[in-house]
C-alpha cells in the first residue's frame, strides 16, 4: 500500500516541476535554447583558455572578463528603457543571430591562424554589446511565454535547469575539444548551435498585441525605472546583494584556468571537471527551485544561498586535491545558482509589467555588469599577491553580504506581503 501510494504521488511531483512545460512557447524556447546553451559554455570555456595560452597572464584573463561584461554594465539601463518601448521578441531574434555571428568569426580568425589578443577583447566587447540587448529582452519576454503568473517562477527554475545542464555539459565538451581539436572547433560548435533557439523563436506564436511599443522621452523613461527599482526596498536589496556577489565571488570562473594548471597542476580536462561540478551544484539548485509550488520562503534562500557560496569559495581556495576541489565547487554552484534564481523569480513576481524591461536590465547589470569589475579586480589582485588569496576575499565578503541581507529579511517580507495578498499568492497558500 505504501509503494502504491509512492508510485502515484510521484506523477504529481513531476507535474509540478515541469508545469511550465504546458504552454507552447517555454516549450519550443526551453527546447532550443537547451541546445544552445551548451554550445555557449562550451566557448564560455575555450575563451579564457586560448587567451591564458596564448598570453600567460592572468591579468590579461581579467582583461577579457572585463571587456566581455562591461559593455551590460555601461548600455544595460539604456537597453531597458528601450526594451520596454520596442518589440522584445524582435530584439531576441536579433541578439540570437548577432551572437551567432561573433561566434563564427572567432572560429575563422582561429582557423586561419591570425588570432592575437586583441581581436579577443574586441569580440568579446561586441558580445558584451549584445548581451546588454539580449539579457532585459530575455528575462522579459519570459513572462509571455507562460499563460500564467502563477507559473512564472516554475519556468525560471526551469529556465536556470537549462542553463546549469549546459553548464554542467558545456565544460566537460569543451576540455575534450580543447585537448583534442583546439579552441576553434568550440567558437564553430557554438556558432551552430544558435541556429536551434533561432528556429525555436521563429515557430512561437507570441501575442504581439501585448508589446506595444512606449514613447516618450528616453531618459525620463530611464529616471523612472532607476527610481522605480530603486526606491522599493526589496528590489534594491535583493539587486545589491547580486551585485555584490557578482563583483566579488563570480570572479573565480575567471581565475579558473590558472587554479587548474598552477595549484592542481592540470590541464584542460581538470578545468573541464572543475567547471562542470559548478554546473552539478547549479542544476541541483535549480532543479530544487522547480520542484517548488510557490514563491513564499524563497526571500530566506536568497540569504542563506549567498552565504553558502561565500563559504564553498573560501574552502576551496584552501583545497589542494581535485576531488576535494570539485566537491567544493558543487557547493559552490548550489549557492550561486539557489542566490541568482530565487532573486530573479522575486522581482519578476513582484515587478509591475510596463517596468519589467527596465528593472530587469538593473537586474543584468548587478548580475552580469558587475562582473567585469570583479574580473579586472581579481586579474589585479591575483597578479599581485595569488589565485587563493583571491578567491578567498571574494567567499568572505559574499558571507558578510549574505549576513546583513538576512537582517533586513523581516521588514523586506512586510513590504512585499501586501503585492502577494493582490496577486493571491498569500490568500490561496498561506503565510510565509
Amino acid at each position: 500500500m505504501r509503494y502504491a501510494r509512492l508510485r502515484l504521488s510521484m506523477p504529481s511531483g513531476l507535474k509540478v516541476t515541469f508545469r511550465s512545460l504546458k504552454y507552447k512557447n517555454f516549450r519550443l524556447y526551453f527546447s532550443g535554447q537547451s541546445m544552445s546553451l551548451i554550445g555557449t559554455w562550451i566557448q564560455r570555456i575555450a575563451t579564457p583558455w586560448l587567451v591564458y595560452r596564448i598570453t600567460g597572464s592572468t591579468f590579461l584573463l581579467g582583461v577579457v572578463g572585463f571587456a566581455g561584461q562591461i559593455p551590460t554594465f555601461l548600455l544595460a539601463p539604456f537597453a531597458g528603457v528601450l526594451v520596454d518601448r520596442w518589440n522584445r521578441y524582435h530584439i531576441l531574434v536579433a541578439t540570437q543571430i548577432l551572437a551567432m555571428l561573433q561566434a563564427f568569426a572567432l572560429a575563422i580568425l582561429f582557423f586561419m591562424g591570425i588570432i592575437q589578443i586583441w581581436e579577443i577583447i574586441a569580440l568579446s566587447i561586441v558580445l558584451g554589446l549584445i548581451n546588454a540587448f539580449d539579457s532585459p529582452a530575455r528575462q522579459s519576454l519570459l513572462v509571455l511565454m507562460v499563460g500564467k503568473k502563477e507559473d512564472l517562477g516554475n519556468a525560471i527554475a526551469l529556465n536556470s535547469t537549462m542553463v546549469n545542464a549546459a553548464r554542467l555539459l558545456g565544460p566537460s565538451i569543451a576540455g575534450v575539444l580543447i585537448a583534442t581539436t583546439g579552441e576553434g572547433t568550440c567558437f564553430f560548435l557554438n556558432g551552430l548551435s544558435y541556429l536551434f533557439v533561432i528556429v525555436s523563436l521563429l515557430f512561437m506564436t507570441i501575442d504581439l498585441s501585448k508589446l506595444e511599443q512606449r514613447k516618450g522621452n528616453v531618459f525620463k523613461s530611464l529616471k523612472d525605472g532607476f527610481n522605480y527599482t530603486f526606491g522599493f526596498a526589496p528590489i534594491k536589496y535583493i539587486i545589491l546583494l547580486l551585485a555584490l556577489v557578482s563583483f566579488m565571488g563570480m570572479p573565480y570562473t575567471v581565475l579558473m584556468p590558472v587554479f587548474a594548471k598552477e595549484i592542481l597542476h592540470g590541464g584542460a580536462h581538470t578545468f573541464g571537471f572543475l567547471m562542470g561540478a559548478s554546473g552539478v551544484g547549479a542544476l541541483t539548485g535549480a532543479i530544487f527551485l522547480a520542484s517548488r509550488r510557490s514563491v513564499l520562503g524563497l526571500g530566506r534562500i536568497i540569504p542563506a544561498a549567498a552565504i553558502i557560496f561565500g563559504v564553498g569559495l573560501v574552502s576551496f581556495a584552501y583545497s589542494r586535491f581535485l576531488f576535494l576541489s570539485m566537491a567544493l565547487m558543487v557547493v559552490v554552484g548550489l549557492g550561486m545558482m539557489l542566490q541568482m534564481a530565487a532573486s530573479n523569480t522575486i522581482i519578476q513576481t513582484i515587478v509591475d509589467d510596463d517596468k519589467r524591461g527596465r528593472v530587469m536590465s538593473f537586474y543584468a547589470m548587478a548580475f552580469m555588469g558587475t562582473a567585469p569589475f570583479g574580473s579586472f579586480f581579481a586579474g589585479s589582485m591575483a597578479t599581485m599577491f595569488n589565485v587563493p588569496i583571491t578567491i578567498m576575499v571574494g567567499g568572505v565578503a559574499c558571507i558578510i553580504g549574505g549576513l546583513v541581507f538576512a537582517r533586513q529579511l523581516g521588514k523586506l517580507k512586510t513590504m512585499v506581503r501586501p503585492i502577494y495578498i493582490k496577486l493571491g499568492i498569500l490568500s490561496e497558500l498561506g503565510s510565509e
